[in-house]
């Protein structure tokens, strides 16, 4: 790459980047998902006379994206969450892939002239799983049940893997022209299986380099960074599921991370993770509309009126194989097993339907299309490519925007709200406050009564944690609501800030004065 072309592909990244960010503050002020945002723009921006053309190098969007992304989902999954809704996830992440991508399969090749089967999975895999951070961001601010979100946070971190495997083998029988069932099947269970322990040995290695090496917060931020890409490449080096590699680590890193992990490394690594999984996840969104024209120009003998018509009735054909899935999924368990009544609670039609029409396509789907290879291993052009390109864009187009704009309004129509029966999130911090100071106490009553008794600082903690005890009985007072206290809580919390503030300024004077070295400055005041 020579420094003239360097230098562009930098100046284009960032330019990027930064009409990216614009383009998220304009939706946070339109009040629209930003995902759903950025689509609309960079198709709009992909019309801008003198543009250049963003084109991806297929070989690189998926070791570029993928491995960070998994392992930032991975990492922020409740394991209490996933294990207790493992039923629904399971049946959507497995099952309704294979299921959608199955009946995607026979009609493209009934509807498309010159599809064959395999293509016809090809194309099924790649738009078969829903795209986590769309559901979310849409439901950003929405009152719904923690259950819905769970499940679909715990479908797309599984339903990468097994639309990726699909894509795999359908891949495979198009470039062999040989598709057999038992062998694919085969091959499932070992590629699966084999990335399954790839990914847990890796992470095990990662863990104990945190933990027995003199390691800063710095360090272990700039490792978590490392992980996903050592798991994904070295299970993909050995023909494996680079994904379920990093889905695997991610979670059991995430589950021994108390241990290895201090209060600085947390912060540090949630700020920096939260930052780079936010730019990622906002290029692709972007670069879902950039990249539609070069998709429609490459559409070759097919019109682009077919071309549409084909995504359209494709996208109606995924959006209503969800929704059938969804019922019969969720209820005929219920009637056939006693176990599974008495395990979950009835999750209702609304919430049925809402998970049914939250399936919205996006990164995984975008990188899968762009992956396909330009060419066959006999160097011929790999058949269908721009069409299959395409309609991967259409259906991300109208599950992300029609879906995506529509939800809201459909949750707000069924009337569902977040109404399990569980403590507000601001009531169990506080509860977990209360418990963990009267533990200290009665610890410290226990083992330290004489120093209590002579030393004035152990006594002044023992008074400081009694103190913090009552300050936190108040609080869980004041969320029970009880409209006295809370608006007491309100007048704490005003006073609390504005003494925060008073302390804040008075630093900057000290720090205008010279009084104290800028070493000495407490960075967390």
């Amino acid at each position: 790459m020579s420094e003239t072309t360097l230098h562009e592909n930098i100046l284009l990244v960032l330019g990027l980047l930064f009409v990216t960010l614009l383009l998220v503050m304009l939706s946070q002020k339109l009040k629209i998902s930003y995902p759903i945002f950025l689509v609309l723009a960079g198709l709009s921006l992909s019309f801008i006379p003198g543009l250049p053309r963003i084109v991806i190098d297929p070989d690189l969007i998926f070791l570029i994206f993928l491995p960070p992304l998994l392992y930032q989902a991975a990492w922020e999954t409740s394991w209490q969450d996933f294990w207790r809704w493992k039923r629904p996830i399971l049946l959507l992440a497995f099952g309704l892939v294979f299921f959608t991508s199955t009946i995607v399969a026979y009609i493209s090749r009934a509807m498309i002239p010159g599809f064959t089967l395999p293509l016809g999975f090809l194309l099924g895999g790649i738009i078969s799983p829903p795209d986590a951070v769309a559901a979310t961001s849409v439901l950003k601010g929405i009152k719904v049940p923690r259950r819905v979100t769970s499940i679909l946070e715990g479908e797309s971190l599984i339903n990468d893997a097994s639309s990726l495997i699909v894509f795999r083998f359908a891949l495979a029988a198009v470039v062999s022209g040989v598709f057999s069932l038992h062998e694919a099947a085969t091959s499932f269970m070992l590629v699966s299986t084999m990335g399954l322990v790839v990914g847990l040995v890796v992470a095990y290695g990662f863990y104990l380099i945190h933990r027995y090496f003199p390691t800063t917060p710095s360090i272990n931020t700039v490792l978590t960074f490392i992980a996903p890409y050592v798991m994904y490449l070295l299970a993909e080096e050995f023909h494996f599921s680079g994904v379920l590699a990093v889905v695997s680590g991610g979670l059991l890193l995430s589950h021994l991370s108390h241990r290895v992990f201090d209060a600085d490394t947390r912060l540090q690594a949630n700020s920096v993770w939260a930052s780079v999984g936010f730019v990622l996840n906002g290029l692709v969104f972007i670069l879902i509309g950039l990249e539609l024209p070069v998709a429609v120009e490459g559409l070759g003998t097919y019109s682009l009126k077919q071309a549409i018509m084909y995504g359209l009735t494709i996208s109606v054909v995924i959006i209503l194989i969800r929704l059938l899935w969804m019922y019969p999924a969720a209820f005929v368990p219920r009637w056939l097993f006693p176990s599974v009544r008495a395990a979950e609670p009835s999750p209702g039609w609304q919430g049925t339907l809402i998970l049914g029409w939250a399936g919205m396509r996006g990164v995984v789907s975008l990188a899968s299309a762009l992956s396909v290879p330009l060419l066959l291993s006999n160097g011929q052009a790999f058949p269908q490519r721009n069409l299959i390109l395409f309609i991967t864009f259409m259906v991300i187009l109208v599950t992300l925007v029609f879906q995506g704009l529509t939800l809201p309004a459909l949750i707000r129509f069924t009337g569902v709200a977040d109404n399990e029966e569980r403590m507000p999130t601001d009531a169990q911090e506080a509860g977990i406050r209360l418990r963990l100071r009267h533990v200290a106490l009665a610890h410290m009553d226990q083992h330290y009564v004489r120093d209590m008794q002579e030393n004035e600082l152990i006594k002044a903690l023992q008074q400081r944690m009694q103190a913090e005890a009552q300050r936190t009985g108040n609080l869980l007072e004041a969320l029970n609501y009880d409209e006295t206290k809370r608006r007491a809580l309100q007048r704490y919390h005003h006073v609390l800030l504005d003494v925060l503030r008073v302390q804040r300024e008075e630093l900057f004077v000290l720090r205008h004065e010279g009084v104290f070295e800028e070493v000495t400055r407490p960075e967390k005041s």
